[in-house]
């Protein structure tokens, strides 16, 4: 099932997008109005009809595993929020929002075994970071990024009793996946390397220029996502849907100052950089900037492939300054640098982008790059984006329960 719902939202998301970019090549200035006022419908639906869908939908899954009473998870978890963050995420990227759908996968694949494990509630937690796992293993075709993804990042520990359990549950929806997509590799295969010498100076580059970037990134939406401070913040509080029209508008400034590059999930501006064609010279700072946007705007949407794009950006940026090496193996390194320093994962980002490339070639150096990448962030953000976020729904029910 899960597998099957991870096909879905990939065809969904794909027909989203030739729906926007066929719009704009007609009518260039279209997402001046198209984008605001898409943004806000899509928060107001969010708001009135499936609360709990906003934004990736990781963090809802940390704090369903973390709440004991499962009708506060079903809130978090549930199939209505899950349908809602399919349609929803859908209508966003049809808009213009910059967003993945890997981060509302995980949330899709927890929702669906939440509800096969209603008659066992000693199990959902178990139950929930398998249908994490595999939500990441359908939708990058990573199925070791799956795994490691639930070890590191869901559950700071693998619990022995449940890892047949995570296994089991990747095997299948990645085999449903394949079945119906063929066997792919999300980025293509690529055949980049690092000779020895001058050209390894680009992993530390890399690792802390990206990893920099991915903490002041993580360090805006969190900043944002617990309030700002007086009348910015209660106006946000006070008009929600007013703010995501405004987030709209920005993302759509952010569009034509990128020649429009930045809109989606920004997976075909990646795959061009990796095969070493040009994008435009601002799209990996617009692109960081436009996926931080519509992460605090309130509607649904990831931001994993975004930060796969705006690694890939930022490699495009400094390959003039790193002539020796080949644009491709800069992309990749970024990729793992950036994600990493976003999510302070290592091990999940590296082994994400080392599926979705398929380059082995590159595995020391990716791996130094996304330790160094982990360890500049949290120079700037000391917590990991998702555990950050995850907090914000577990002191909300904390507060519905006292009161």
């Amino acid at each position: 099932m899960i597998g099957v719902f991870a096909v879905l939202m990939t065809t969904l998301a794909d027909r989203a997008q030739v729906l926007f970019f066929s719009a704009t090549a007609r009518w260039p200035y279209l997402p001046l109005v198209l984008t605001p006022a898409g943004f806000a419908l899509v928060a107001w639906l969010t708001r009135r009809f499936f609360p709990g869908a906003q934004g990736s939908g990781i963090p809802q899954v940390m704090a369903a595993r973390r709440l004991a009473d499962p009708e506060a998870r079903a809130k978090l978890v549930s199939v209505k929020v899950a349908i809602g963050k399919i349609a929803l995420l859908a209508m966003g990227l049809a808009v213009g929002a910059s967003a993945g759908r890997e981060g509302p996968t995980v949330q899709v694949g927890a929702a669906t075994m939440f509800a096969l494990g209603r008659l066992t509630p000693h199990r959902q937690p178990g139950l929930l970071l398998a249908g994490a796992s595999a939500g990441v293993a359908a939708a990058f075709n990573a199925p070791l990024a799956g795994i490691m993804f639930g070890i590191e990042e869901m559950s700071r520990s693998f619990e022995v009793r449940s890892s047949v359990l995570v296994l089991a549950t990747v095997i299948a929806a990645g085999l449903t996946s394949q079945a119906i997509l063929g066997d792919y590799t999300y980025f293509g295969r690529t055949a980049n390397y690092l000779a020895w010498g001058w050209g390894w100076l680009a992993v530390p580059i890399t690792g802390v220029v990206c990893g920099l970037a991915g903490g002041v990134f993580s360090r805006l939406v969190i900043a944002c996502s617990r309030g700002l401070p007086g009348r910015p913040g209660q106006w946000i509080a006070r008009w929600p849907i007013a703010f995501a029209a405004l987030c709209g508008l920005l993302v759509a400034l952010c569009g034509l100052v990128a020649g429009g590059s930045i809109f989606g999930t920004g997976y075909a501006q990646s795959k061009l950089i990796l095969a070493g064609e040009a994008v435009p010279q601002a799209f990996g700072a617009m692109k960081l900037v436009a996926t931080w946007i519509s992460a605090i705007s309130g509607i649904p949407g990831g931001i994993f492939s975004p930060s796969l794009a705006v690694g890939a950006g930022l490699a495009y940026n400094l390959a003039p300054l790193l002539p020796q090496v080949p644009v491709g193996a800069l992309a990749i390194l970024c990729m793992a640098a950036y994600l990493s320093g976003v999510v302070q994962a290592p091990l999940t980002s590296f082994i994400i982008v080392s599926e979705m490339t398929a380059d082995h070639a590159l595995i020391f150096p990716m791996m130094l790059a996304a330790l160094i990448g982990s360890a500049a962030s949290r120079l700037i953000c000391p917590h990991g984006i998702y555990h950050a976020l995850a907090e914000n729904f577990t002191r909300g029910q904390e507060a519905v329960e006292r009161a």
